[in-house]
């Protein structure tokens, strides 16, 4: 339990500050827009994407894990689809820039 020093501080800690403190919806909107970020934001659609891009059969046994410098990480169901993708890799790579309007994925790496 606080004795009363303790609580008017805190009171008067926590009424005063109140009004100085930044949204966080403000801290995440700076962060998105700086430069300084290891990912760009932009990223994240191609997860809404890529159903559409690679197509049923191919989504219901790969889905991409992360994306970063470039590198798109897709985790594969089972070894034939791993190598059968493997040749796709170059068109769905070339699909997927094409569908978010820059060339966002350089490289493709499939994993079991």
């Amino acid at each position: 339990m606080l004795d009363f020093t303790e609580r008017e501080f805190y009171v008067d800690f926590m009424v005063k500050d109140r009004d100085s403190l930044t949204p966080l919806k403000d801290i995440i909107s700076n962060l998105l827009k700086s430069s300084d970020l290891p990912f760009n934001p932009d990223d994240a659609n191609i997860w809404e994407v890529w159903d559409d891009v690679v197509g049923y059969r191919i989504s219901k046994n790969a889905r991409p894990l992360w994306i970063k410098n470039g590198k798109l990480r897709v985790t594969v169901l089972d070894p034939i689809w791993l190598q059968e993708l493997e040749f796709l890799e170059r068109d769905i790579r070339e699909k997927l820039n094409g569908r978010l309007g820059r060339k966002a994925v350089e490289k493709i790496d499939f994993k079991l």
